[in-house]
C-alpha cells in the first residue's frame, strides 16, 4: 500500500509540473510570436510563394513594423486576410494587425483603428492586352463584365458610381485575373499597384488602361481603440520612411511593374 501511495503522489506531482514545464518551453504562447494578416495572392504586395515564403511591399512593411515591436522575421506567423474577412480577423483577435492593401475609410474606422497611411494609390482597370474598347471607367457602362473582390472598396465604388456595369465579385483577385485571362470577364478593377503586380507577373498578357479614378490610402488595421499599439506602429512607419527602407521596399516590389517611386505619405495621428 505504501508503494502505491507514493506512486499516486508522484503521479500527482508530475501532473502539476507538466503544464509549468510546457509553459516554460514556450509551447506557442502569445509571447513567442506575432500573427500578422496579409494577402497571399497579390504579386508585388502580399504573395505566398511556392516554397512557403512571403514577399511583397505589404509583407516588407509588416515585417519592418514587427521587428520594431520586438518580433524578428522568424517570429512572424502569416495569416491570409481576404478583403471580406479583415475586420473579423482583427475583432476576434486572430491577428495582431493587418497589412493587406487595406484602404482607410470612414466606415472601416467604426470597426478598427488604422495606423498610416503607408501607401497612396488609386483604383484602375486591367484588361487583356488586345482589348481596344475599354479605355477607362466610363467605357464600362455598356454591360461590360467587370470583376472585383467581395468586401473591397473598389467593388463598392463600382456599385455606387457605375450601376450599368455587370459586376462579378470573387473571393480573390487571383480568381479575377484567371477569369480575365480565359475571357469570362472583360476587365478587373482594383488599386493600380495591385493590377501592376499582376501585369508584371505575366508580361504581354494584360495592360492597365485609363487614369486612376479614386484615392486609396493603405493603412495597418488594428484592434479598435488600441491607441498604444497604433502609436508604436506609427513610430515604426516613420522610422521606415526616414531610414530609406520604405523606398527600398517599394523599388524592390513595385519597381519591376514600372511604377515610379512616390514620396512616402504623411502619417495620420492615432
Amino acid at each position: 500500500m505504501r508503494s502505491l501511495s507514493w506512486r499516486l503522489v508522484g503521479a500527482a506531482v508530475l501532473a502539476v509540473a507538466l503544464p509549468f514545464s510546457a509553459a516554460a518551453c514556450g509551447g506557442g504562447g502569445s509571447g513567442d510570436k506575432i500573427v500578422i494578416g496579409t494577402k497571399f495572392d497579390q504579386p508585388g504586395l502580399g504573395l505566398k510563394n511556392p516554397d512557403g515564403t512571403m514577399s511583397g511591399f505589404d509583407v516588407d512593411v509588416a515585417t519592418y513594423v514587427a521587428n520594431e515591436l520586438g518580433y524578428p522575421a522568424d517570429k512572424i506567423e502569416w495569416k491570409e486576410a481576404p478583403s471580406a474577412q479583415r475586420e473579423t480577423l482583427i475583432q476576434n483577435d486572430q491577428v495582431k494587425f493587418i497589412a493587406a492593401t487595406y484602404s482607410i475609410t470612414d466606415s472601416r474606422k467604426e470597426k478598427v483603428t488604422f495606423a498610416g497611411p503607408y501607401l497612396i494609390t488609386g483604383q484602375s482597370l486591367l484588361v487583356r492586352a488586345d482589348n481596344t474598347d475599354i479605355t477607362g471607367a466610363e467605357s464600362l457602362q455598356n454591360n461590360k463584365k467587370l470583376c472585383s473582390v467581395s468586401g473591397s472598396t473598389p467593388a463598392q465604388r463600382i456599385k455606387d458610381k457605375y450601376p450599368g456595369v455587370q459586376l462579378q465579385q470573387y473571393d480573390t483577385y487571383s480568381a479575377c485575373i484567371e477569369a480575365l485571362k480565359n475571357g469570362a470577364i472583360d476587365a478587373v478593377t482594383t488599386d493600380e499597384t495591385i493590377l501592376a503586380g499582376y501585369a508584371a507577373q505575366q508580361p504581354g498578357v494584360f495592360k492597365i488602361v485609363g487614369k486612376p479614378f479614386s484615392e486609396e490610402r493603405y493603412g495597418i488595421g488594428l484592434k479598435k481603440g488600441d491607441t498604444e499599439l497604433c502609436t508604436k506602429v506609427t513610430d515604426a512607419l516613420k522610422k521606415m520612411e526616414a531610414d530609406g527602407a520604405w523606398k527600398a521596399a517599394f523599388e524592390k516590389n513595385l519597381g519591376p511593374a514600372g511604377i515610379p517611386v512616390p514620396e512616402p505619405p504623411a502619417l495620420d495621428a492615432c
